[in-house]
């Protein structure tokens, strides 16, 4: 019962969130550089044309009008037509969107995977050189740009090597995993390094409190303690980075998703600043403030879950 009411509580919070996003996501796409009407009929466009263009686009009715009707479509799940695709703005991005959540997914597990073995050595061996040298690793790691961490590995796995593909997507699972290991890869190489740093410090953190300290004196084994108190308890604080790092995920995706040339959401937003398309980058905004609440909900149940004493905040 107290989990329903926790679970409620933080739906709850994210209606007021959402109005503050829709009042931001609105204001900001009106203020980018550029005309829309223009983007679509050309420079050579006549001044009758253009009219016409912005009439249709309703980008000629005052800001509160505009917005009214943005809020009630987006509520009726109208997100409008894009101007780039000439398609429905929601059948656009529910069509680039799983793949974006797959390299996103991909990308987590493999910097979890890293970091996690990685940062259990580090603690255990604190001050000793395995516990230096994987800082070292992690900290060069940390001090590269996302994209070019991607031109490395596209340079000498894909292009040189040729172990993996260039860019793109494959068809199937299995596929899937071969063609978006590079920008997985990419993402999580820099992920890992922040989740390597939190862990390890949590779990030298958890190491020295006084009841891992009364279990060792009670003669539990060392593989005991280590999965039953010490990570468990530390990774409360990685489980809350990870999820306040997802703004970066999304981030690298869209960098990486450039590099790769894979067709996702995050490519898909470049295009369409580029090509001032109103109602996509709209649309696309609006996706990721959804994906992102929607990991903070996750990340606060994976908390209640770790610790239940969460639940009653």
């Amino acid at each position: 019962m107290k989990s329903l009411a926790y679970i409620l509580k933080r739906l709850l919070l994210m209606v007021p969130t959402f109005a503050i996003v829709m009042v931001i996501i609105f204001l900001l796409v009106r203020m980018l550089p550029g005309d829309p009407a223009i983007a679509i009929a050309g420079d050579k466009a006549s001044d009758a044309d253009l009219a016409a263009i912005r009439e249709r686009l309703g980008l000629t009715e005052p800001l509160l009008v505009q917005f009214w009707l943005f809020l009630t479509n987006t509520l009726q799940g109208d997100l409008g037509r894009s101007i780039m695709l000439k398609a429905p703005t929601l059948g656009v991005i529910l069509d680039r969107l799983p793949t974006t959540a797959y390299l996103t997914l991909y990308a987590v597990t493999l910097s979890l995977l890293i970091a996690g073995p990685l940062a259990f050595v580090a603690a255990l061996n604190r001050g000793r050189w395995p516990d230096a040298a994987i800082r070292a690793v992690f900290q060069v790691g940390l001090s590269m740009p996302v994209f070019y961490i991607g031109l490395i590995l596209l340079t000498f796995l894909a292009a040189r090597a040729r172990l993996f593909p260039v860019g793109g997507i494959g068809h199937g699972v299995v596929d899937n995993l071969h063609h978006l290991f590079l920008p997985a890869m990419t993402i999580a190489l820099y992920t890992s390094a922040i989740v390597m740093r939190n862990l390890r410090a949590a779990i030298i953190e958890v190491l020295d409190a006084d009841y891992v300290q009364f279990a060792r004196a009670k003669g539990l084994s060392s593989r005991l303690i280590l999965g039953r108190h010490v990570l468990r308890n530390a990774l409360i604080a990685t489980v809350t980075l990870l999820g306040l790092s997802i703004g970066n995920l999304m981030s690298g995706t869209l960098v990486t998703e450039t590099v790769f040339a894979v067709p996702g959401v995050g490519r898909l937003m470049l295009e369409a600043i580029f090509a001032r398309d109103y109602p996509l980058i709209q649309g696309l905004t609006l996706t990721f403030a959804i994906l992102v609440s929607a990991v903070f909900l996750l990340t606060d149940l994976v908390q209640s879950w770790l610790d239940p004493r969460m639940r009653l905040t």
